[in-house]
């Protein structure tokens, strides 16, 4: 499996996994809006997005990472926000890798770390982040205010 930065003509192979992700969220599929927010995340450097690209060079597997600031640190944080792998090619380890490329990303650009949110439903997920390094923060509430 290569890991890679995706490119903006990688967006049509990226949309479809990723309207399959918003589906899993329960969301409607639209593969067309899912092209267009995507196609302006990389125009506009808004978000970090790496690929599991497979050896006859299907894109099996995304992550999606936007950057945050924390104050109280003086640093940059990235936020996880989107980890989705085709269930065909599940249980290889590839989510694994995805993690590891954006902890690369971490490095990289000197960031204090990064964070991600999960419904407390998804299991595989829940069971997958503390094996990759992730800890549980209990210390803290998360709150969340909509516009509609």
């Amino acid at each position: 499996m290569r890991y890679r930065k995706a490119e903006r003509n990688d967006v049509s192979s990226i949309a479809k996994l990723f309207d399959s992700y918003r589906v899993f969220y329960r969301n409607n599929s639209d593969i067309k809006s899912a092209e267009e927010f995507l196609s302006e995340r990389l125009k506009n450097n808004d978000s970090e997005i790496f690929m599991a690209e497979s050896s006859n060079g299907l894109i099996v597997g995304f992550v999606q990472l936007y950057p945050l600031f924390s104050s109280t640190r003086m640093k940059k944080l990235w936020l996880l926000n989107d980890l989705f792998v085709d269930p065909s090619y599940r249980n290889q380890g590839i989510s694994i890798g995805l993690i590891e490329r954006a902890k690369q990303l971490v490095r990289e650009t000197n960031a204090c770390g990064m964070f991600l949110e999960t419904e407390k439903s998804n299991i595989v997920g829940n069971n997958l982040y503390p094996k990759t390094g992730f800890n549980l923060n209990e210390n803290s509430n998360f709150y969340e205010w909509d516009n509609h």
